[in-house]
């Protein structure tokens, strides 16, 4: 069984910075793919951030150079670097993961539980 526990969130001043954790735990050999969503009041979820199997980050345009996505292999943590913060930011951010979960192929895949960020002064 595996979980992915989110962490980070809060209350920041516009252009301050947070950092959002997701611990994946449990029977995991490694993160695959990991995938940073938001969702805004009344708004529908949208793709932030993701890594796919090794590849490059890709960001969504009204992130770009302001977020930072990256995965520790050692920790089996993925991580969301959020500087520049700005009241549209705020947001529940979900982690979304890939997991490998033996050495044969075999994966599991899920989302974690949200963390709240909002942007006020």
């Amino acid at each position: 069984q595996v979980q992915l526990a989110e962490s980070g969130g809060g209350l920041v001043q516009p252009g301050g910075s947070l950092a959002l954790s997701c611990a994946a735990s449990g029977s995991v050999i490694s993160i695959r793919d990991v995938d940073w969503y938001r969702q805004a009041p009344d708004k529908q979820r949208e793709l932030v951030a993701a890594i796919v199997n090794g590849g490059s980050a890709q960001y969504a345009d009204s992130v770009k150079g302001r977020f930072t996505i990256s995965i520790d292999d050692a920790k089996n943590t993925a991580y969301l670097q959020m500087h520049s913060l700005k009241p549209e930011d705020t947001a529940v951010y979900y982690c979304n993961a890939v997991v490998n979960i033996d050495r044969i192929g075999s994966t599991w895949a899920g989302w974690g539980q949200g963390t709240q960020v909002t942007v006020s002064s």
